[in-house]
C-alpha cells in the first residue's frame, strides 16, 4: 500500500525541503491589507516580517479552505492509496478540525488526520516519525494510532523580545504591555498540548535561555522519559528573525545536553504573527516508540 504524508507549513518544512523528504506541504494563508498570501509561495520570511513590523499593515492568520485541502488530497490519491495528514494543533487553529470533518465525511479509510497537538519543530518531528513508520510498512490507520498515542509527549518554550504582538493579538492588556516594556520584561511562553500559555517572566535573554533549558531538563526527567530512558528525546530550536542567536543557542544545547542532532528552523508564520520578531524557542519531543 502506498501511503502519502502531508502536513502544513506550520511544521517549518519548506516547499524545497518537502520535495527532498517526499512529503506534501500545504501553505498556510494570510490576509495582509486585504490581500491573500501563502507562506513560502508568495510570502517569504523577509516579506512577512517587513509587513508585520509596519504598524500601518493589517496582518492576520487564516486557514486553508476546504476546496484547497480536498483538491490536494484528490491529486495525491491518484498516486497513493492513503494519506496521513499532520496539521497544526487543533488547540491553536480550526484548520485541523476542518480537515478531520472533511476526511470523515468524504475520505473515510483513505485520509487519516493526525491531531497530536503539535506545531513547529515538534510537528516536524511527527512528520519525520510518520516517514519512518511508513517505510516500515505501517498503513494510515496504524500511523494515526501511534502518533495519537504519543501526542502529549512534547513541549515547547518560547521567549519573546517584545509584548507588542501579544498585546495586538489580545493575549495581554495594553497596560501590561506598557508596564512590561518599561521594565524590559521578557515573558516565556509554553506550548504543551493545545494551548499557548505564559510560563514565566524574566528580564534578559540569557536568563530566559537558562530557564528554558532547565525546564526542558525537568520535562525530560518527569514528563517525557519512557521506562527511565532519556536517550530517545529530540531537542530542537526555533526562532523568529534572529538566526544568529538561534544558531548560538543550538551550540549551547549541544554542549549542555551532549547531543549532536538539533533541528533549527524559523518558527511558523502563524505563531510569529502573535509573538513578533526576536523570539527564541526550544522544543523537546519524545521519539515515537513502536512496542
Amino acid at each position: 500500500m502506498k501511503v502519502a504524508i502531508m502536513t502544513d507549513s506550520n511544521s517549518g518544512i519548506t516547499q524545497k525541503e518537502a520535495q527532498e523528504l517526499g512529503v506534501k506541504v500545504i501553505p498556510m494563508p494570510f490576509m495582509i491589507n486585504g490581500e491573500e498570501y501563502f507562506e513560502d509561495i508568495n510570502l517569504t520570511q523577509e516579506q512577512f516580517y517587513k509587513l508585520l513590523e509596519d504598524d500601518t499593515a493589517n496582518v492576520c492568520t487564516s486557514q486553508p479552505s476546504v476546496g484547497v485541502i480536498s483538491s490536494m488530497w484528490d491529486e495525491l490519491l491518484k498516486e497513493y492509496d492513503q494519506i496521513i495528514y499532520i496539521p497544526m494543533s487543533s488547540g491553536l487553529s480550526m484548520s485541523c478540525n476542518t480537515a478531520k470533518t472533511l476526511a470523515q465525511n468524504s475520505y473515510a479509510g483513505k485520509v487519516f488526520v493526525v491531531d497530536n497537538h503539535r506545531i513547529s519543530i515538534t510537528q516536524k518531528r511527527s512528520v519525520l516519525d510518520a516517514i519512518e513508520l511508513t517505510k516500515q510498512g505501517y498503513d494510515g490507520a496504524s500511523v494515526l494510532e501511534i502518533l495519537t498515542k504519543n501526542m502529549h509527549n512534547s513541549t515547547i518554550y518560547i521567549t519573546v523580545d517584545t509584548l507588542k504582538y501579544l498585546c495586538k493579538g489580545g493575549r495581554c492588556s495594553k497596560g501590561v504591555y506598557l508596564m512590561g516594556t518599561l521594565l524590559k520584561i521578557k515573558p516565556i511562553l509554553q506550548i504543551h498540548g493545545e494551548k499557548l500559555d505564559t510560563f514565566k517572566k524574566t528580564r534578559t535573554l540569557e536568563n530566559a535561555k537558562r530557564i528554558m533549558k532547565d525546564q526542558v531538563k525537568e520535562d525530560i526527567k518527569n514528563l517525557l522519559a519512557f521506562d527511565n530512558r532519556t536517550d530517545n528525546i529530540h531537542i530542537d530550536v526555533a526562532y523568529t528573525k534572529n538566526e544568529k542567536e538561534a544558531l548560538q543557542f543550538v551550540e549551547e544545547i549541544k554542549n549542555e545536553f551532549g547531543i549532536t542532532n538539533v533541528i533549527c528552523n524559523p518558527l511558523s508564520l502563524s505563531v510569529s504573527c502573535h509573538i513578533g520578531p526576536g523570539a527564541l524557542a526550544i522544543g523537546a519531543t519524545k521519539a515515537t516508540i513502536v512496542e
